[in-house]
């Protein structure tokens, strides 16, 4: 992990003002855009641009999120992504890595079908395609439809588990990185997630999938055997887990690909049937 030290500024995308920082990178990766969960500021992503060091990486504050002043109305996912794209005018990227966490996972799905030309790779994390998903714990749904874990640090500690669904390790430094949202910009971020799915356009997303047999050998169409399905990664492994990340990350012709566990099978005419796992 590094010290770089992000650069802020504010930038104006209609008539909402977004607090955005920029880690620049050292390398030649292609810049990743992130977007945030729900109620979380900037500086929660820091250990994650910390790590990664050869790219430049954009992130910004929802409206009425950390830095950002709330919006005067509620928005919808396509406007978010609006302000997304606003964003990297004014910054002057032109084609990016994508990456959601959450809330921001739909978002982020939001804008890789509306700007899907300015989109290289989309990176999803803990997320779901919207209203039509596998519910969630209603335990954990109550915590997260409130912004109390920002709001008080103690709480969120004590919580941590079921929020986040993830070990204590590394929360003290999670909680220190806080700063609550306003009550308006929470809601909006609500409103904006309430009934919006992903599912009728996720078909027109499509990643790089290769099917691998054997010595992680992708098959050729048409080929019978069954393989393991992998998708196109920005990333190339685990953070401080070098062997599960052998397991699971490949390197294919210079492309990085994640093992993702599924069975499938491709046919001649380039669709995948899948088996699931252990099949």
């Amino acid at each position: 992990m590094n010290d770089r030290t992000p650069r802020y500024r504010d930038i104006r995308v209609g008539s909402n003002v977004l607090r955005t920082a920029v880690w620049e990178g050292k390398g030649r990766g292609r810049p990743l855009l992130f977007f945030n969960g729900i109620g979380a500021n900037i500086e929660l992503i820091a250990p994650l641009a910390e790590a990664l060091s050869d790219r430049d990486i954009i992130a910004f504050d929802a409206p009425g999120v950390g830095g950002s002043p709330a919006a005067a109305l509620p928005y919808r996912p396509w406007q978010f992504a609006r302000m997304a794209a606003g964003i990297l005018d004014e910054l002057g990227y032109s084609e990016v890595d994508v990456m959601g966490v959450s809330w921001g996972g739909a978002m982020a799905q939001q804008f890789a079908f509306q700007f899907g030309s300015r989109v290289h790779r989309l990176i999803l994390a803990a997320t779901s395609a919207g209203f039509f998903m596998v519910p969630g714990k209603p335990a954990a749904l109550a915590k997260l439809a409130h912004p109390k874990r920002y709001m008080n640090p103690d709480y969120m500690l004590q919580h941590f588990e079921m929020l986040y669904g993830d070990e204590q390790h590394g929360a003290d430094g999670h909680a220190s990185r806080l700063r609550a949202p306003s009550f308006r910009g929470y809601f909006y971020q609500l409103l904006a997630g309430r009934g919006c799915t992903s599912v009728p356009f996720l078909p027109f997303l499509t990643p790089d999938t290769l099917v691998l047999g054997p010595d992680d050998r992708p098959l050729a169409p048409g080929a019978d055997e069954p393989g393991l399905l992998a998708t196109r990664t920005a990333a190339k492994g685990y953070y401080k887990d070098a062997e599960k990340s052998a397991r699971t990350f490949k390197e294919i012709d210079g492309a990085w690909y994640v093992v993702t566990g599924d069975w499938a099978t491709l046919h001649e005419d380039g669709t995948i049937t899948l088996h699931g796992r252990g099949s």
